[in-house]
């Protein structure tokens, strides 16, 4: 399927082709600008995304549908230099009327795959066509060249993103000593792990938010750290009563949390947050938390920010769209809020977050009084 105007112009949808194809085109500029030849870059499925040539080629060219957004899969051209080199995975040559289609029957078309060097996938093509009777011997090896050096600049960019997310995020990772820890790449890459080798060196499938088990059998955590990765890893207890976070809000100024084998006292605000959220499982809006915290639903960047620093402490057990904790976390305070018929007192009283002024905190206070039991006065008195 052709690709459209808008499609062209939002520019291809694989970035490593877009950060590959200034290489490819410095290494065959020359013979892009050559009399008669035309050279293009393509997707993996096929489609023409550049298209670089002298003028009277490029018209030559466009009579053959040899244009930006047209499709060049073997699937649908038959055999061409784009799609055969696709098809097999290796340079490849198709002169004159090898061709399936007529109107390709006059140009030799010399191409080469473009593969991503960590996963050997292939990820684009680069093709150089010239009319038959101008073919070069040294096309081929040419464009061979060129995509190997177009693969070996993707193979430095990705070592650079690596450092960079290592020296970004491993602090992350360092911080829960003592557990199998790990940071993953966007694209499922071990970038450390702590031991080395305790996991496989790219993680089996696609990386998602949560808790997943391994092939092995081993059940693990995975944090997302940025919107687009990398994420961190650490193993999970086998003691399935240190994997269920508690909470004890109740008469208390903050919010005691334990998690992970370790005791958290959360900030006033943290706390705040983290007693609205748990008050709705269901999920907050950043607008419906910010009127909570401010009695000003306009205030979401600063509610959003303060999510993000509380999500460095809960991790992926703090989701987003709307905003809501794991179900599975224990806090003394949802007995008393909730309105089950199961409420009792808790041992520090019924009064939360004792200093806290937010209107939501305010509320359920209330929630709280209304729901406890009331003072026994028919015992005796002295």
């Amino acid at each position: 399927m052709r690709l459209s105007a808008d499609e062209l112009k939002s520019g291809p949808r694989d970035r490593r082709l877009a950060a590959a194809w200034p290489v490819l085109f410095a290494s065959l500029e020359a013979v892009a600008t050559e009399p008669g030849h035309v050279l293009f870059g393509g997707d993996a499925e096929g489609h023409l995304l550049w298209v670089h040539g002298d003028p009277t080629a490029r018209r030559t060219a466009e009579r053959a549908n040899l244009v930006p957004g047209a499709r060049w899969h073997e699937t649908e051209a038959g055999t061409n230099g784009v799609g055969t080199a696709l098809a097999l995975g290796r340079a490849f040559q198709v002169r004159g009327p090898e061709h399936y289609l007529s109107v390709a029957a006059d140009f030799t078309c010399t191409a080469a795959p473009i593969r991503d060097p960590r996963s050997g996938a292939v990820i684009g093509v680069v093709d150089v066509t010239c009319r038959t009777s101008s073919t070069n011997t040294l096309a081929l090896p040419l464009v061979t060249a060129a995509a190997r050096l177009a693969e070996a600049h993707l193979r430095e960019l990705a070592g650079r993103r690596d450092a960079e997310l290592r020296t970004r995020y491993l602090d992350r990772v360092l911080q829960r000593s003592g557990d199998l820890g790990a940071l993953i790449s966007p694209d499922g890459h071990v970038l450390y792990a702590a031991p080395p080798g305790w996991l496989p060196s790219v993680w089996p499938g696609p990386v998602r938010d949560g808790e997943t088990v391994l092939p092995g059998g081993r059940r693990v955590a995975v944090e997302r750290l940025a919107p687009d990765g990398p994420y961190a890893v650490h193993a999970l207890s086998d003691d399935a009563t240190e994997q269920v976070p508690r909470v004890v809000a109740l008469g208390r100024n903050r919010v005691a949390l334990w998690m992970d084998g370790a005791v958290h006292e959360l900030s006033p605000r943290h706390s705040e947050l983290l007693v609205l959220l748990l008050a709705h499982p269901a999920g907050s809006t950043a607008a419906d938390l910010a009127e909570g915290l401010y009695d000003d639903n306009s205030k979401t960047v600063t509610v959003r920010a303060e999510l993000a620093r509380l999500r460095r402490i809960l991790g992926y057990r703090l989701s987003s769209d709307p905003y809501r904790l794991d179900p599975r976390i224990y806090c003394d305070l949802l007995a008393a809020v909730h309105d089950n018929g199961s409420a009792e007192p808790s041992r520090g009283g019924t009064e939360m977050l004792l200093g806290s002024t937010a209107p939501g905190i305010q509320r359920l206070r209330q929630r709280i009084q209304h729901r406890a039991p009331a003072p026994d006065r028919t015992a005796p008195t002295n």
